[in-house]
């Protein structure tokens, strides 16, 4: 059931050369490859921020910044090559001044191996409000599949501010 579920997704031809491929390579099965290509950040009224990965920090060492009190949702392309990932999953934790502030954890779904990128959106969050919601936050960002396989484990800080950076 296994091999036709494979076949299902991947195609007869693509399960036969996975398959010569992973016994050229003296492996009983080809590992599936996620990786993460890019973050992008999401903000009514404001231009896309786009965030290769892995992050960028500023002079400050934030790999980005939000104005406090603003609605904001995030968005994430990956390409999975090899074989197919299942269970695929992603964990967000952020914290301020090492007390954890959110913890969220999303099972994005199963995948095939595509040329095309992937691309997943989150719903939408705003930001918390107010003098003592602004300054500098700790987060990780984790990637893992049901096998437990780690394809990105980043730790990133970032700013919230009275106002959008300029």
């Amino acid at each position: 059931s296994l091999r036709r579920w494979k076949e299902q997704l991947l195609g007869p031809d693509a399960l036969h050369t996975t398959n010569l491929l992973a016994l050229a390579l003296g492996a009983e099965t080809v590992e599936p490859e996620v990786t993460i290509l890019n973050l992008t950040i999401l903000a009514p009224g404001r231009p896309d921020l786009v965030l290769p990965i892995p992050f960028v920090p500023d002079d400050k060492g934030h790999a980005f910044a939000l104005k406090d009190g603003t609605a904001y949702s995030f968005r994430f392309s990956f390409t999975v090559s090899n074989n197919i990932v299942s269970g695929l999953k992603y964990s967000h934790t952020v914290w301020k001044t090492r007390v954890k502030v959110e913890n969220q954890k999303v099972m994005l779904g199963t995948f095939s191996p595509q040329q095309e990128p992937y691309t997943y959106k989150a719903e939408e969050d705003s930001t918390p409000s107010g003098i003592f919601a602004r300054g500098s936050y700790s987060a990780r960002l984790k990637f893992v599949d049901d096998d437990g396989k780690v394809y990105l484990d980043m730790k990133y800080s970032f700013e919230i501010r009275k106002d959008w950076p300029a």
